[in-house]
């Protein structure tokens, strides 16, 4: 994965399967019949969405020295762009591991794409800069953690003068968008301004997801709620809630989520393949089977298809047809690491080291946490130092 700006959200397929300035007051409630806080204990942790955006001590001495020296400069916003993403500043690396809030990525160092967003914009506003965050329209990417199936989305900020309301635009050339996009490909790019509430609901969205992979059910439970009562309108944070209802055994509750959902947007695969699964628990095979019909005609080739029978072929010692399989994945995301990591170990199968080597740089070099880099890196070296056998 590359080192954009860019994270928005993960938003859960099935366990099939298959993310100072408080955020602005939500237009209206969550719907009743959605949240079903008596289901659940208390949180582990403090949920506010005043802790999103909030500026550290740190962070206000960063911005008295470093920040205020590189701005007198080179002018408040270059000036705070280079002391937080040029080397010779904060030195930031791209970790996706874990959503942080502005103060945590700041401690840190350290985070992804949207933590990275959310901490810019932190200091922004602080230095009384106007920011607008966009929502970019580019191709659906997804990963996977385990059993989970994660929706990749993309943001940015711009740092600007004046405030403007929501909607469809385009970038201004006398802005400065944050995105480590090439700035060519910016101009090109369509987007919707959404307000500061639709990213802490994302932010809120990323830890409930977090917490559902890490097996805090009962967390996952409050940071999806907080996400929904942030952007009532933001509905990932809905799929994610009807997720979190089937991982917690409320299948009732799970399927009222995921049809809420698809009362708006009939054609979301992602809530659609959720409730095939959620209604073949609940015994309802027929309406399973339905849905899983209209499914695959709207997907005939869902996301990871081809990945598990790569794996499957793996496992039979048909390297040939893992291959194949991997390299279909890879046709459609390029850059995910874990695809190229298993066309590697294929390549290597089929005793091809020099392609071997070559795709395992590729997962070395979009690997999305410091772990995976470094059990790329190490693979890397164990076929370095193995002998090319090109098998025909």
């Amino acid at each position: 994965m590359n080192h954009r700006i860019g994270l928005v959200f993960a938003a859960l397929l099935v366990l099939v399967l298959a993310l100072a300035g408080c955020a602005s007051a939500p237009s209206q409630l969550p719907p009743d019949g959605i949240l079903h806080d008596a289901l659940f204990d208390k949180p582990s942790q403090p949920i506010r969405a005043a802790d999103v955006f909030a500026v550290s001590p740190e962070m206000k001495a960063f911005l008295a020295s470093d920040i205020a020296r590189l701005v007198r400069l080179k002018g408040t916003r270059q000036g705070l762009f280079e002391a937080l993403h040029d080397k010779a500043g904060l030195s930031l690396d791209y970790d996706a591991a874990v959503t942080r809030n502005a103060a945590e990525a700041f401690a840190a160092r350290k985070g992804n794409c949207l933590a990275l967003v959310i901490m810019t914009a932190a200091f922004a506003k602080e230095m009384g800069l106007a920011v607008r965050f966009q929502n970019v329209f580019t191709d659906e990417t997804w990963s996977r953690s385990g059993d989970f199936y994660l929706s990749i989305g993309h943001v940015n900020v711009t740092i600007r003068g004046t405030y403007v309301e929501p909607g469809y635009g385009q970038y201004d050339r006398n802005e400065m968008t944050i995105d480590f996009l090439p700035p060519a490909d910016l101009g090109n790019l369509r987007f919707w301004v959404i307000d500061e509430s639709t990213i802490v609901a994302m932010y809120m969205n990323n830890r409930a997801v977090e917490a559902l992979i890490g097996g805090h059910v009962n967390d996952a439970y409050w940071w999806a709620r907080e996400a929904l009562l942030q952007d009532p309108h933001f509905l990932s944070a809905s799929n994610t809630l009807g997720v979190v209802y089937r991982a917690h055994g409320n299948l009732a509750e799970a399927q009222h989520a995921l049809e809420y959902v698809l009362a708006r947007e009939p054609a979301n695969t992602t809530s659609m393949s959720n409730l095939v699964a959620v209604l073949d628990q609940r015994g309802d095979r027929a309406g399973a089977r339905r849905l899983a019909v209209q499914l695959a005609r709207i997907e005939p080739s869902p996301p990871f298809a081809y990945f598990k029978r790569g794996l499957a072929a793996m496992k039979a010692g048909d390297y040939r047809l893992a291959r194949d399989m991997f390299a279909r994945e890879v046709d459609r995301a390029a850059y995910y690491h874990e695809f190229r990591f298993w066309l590697a170990l294929a390549d290597a199968g089929m005793g091809d080291m020099e392609q071997a080597r070559a795709n395992m740089a590729v997962a070395l070099e979009n690997g999305p946490t410091k772990a995976d880099r470094d059990l790329y890196a190490a693979k890397l070296a164990r076929l370095q130092a193995m002998t090319p056998v090109i098998r025909r």
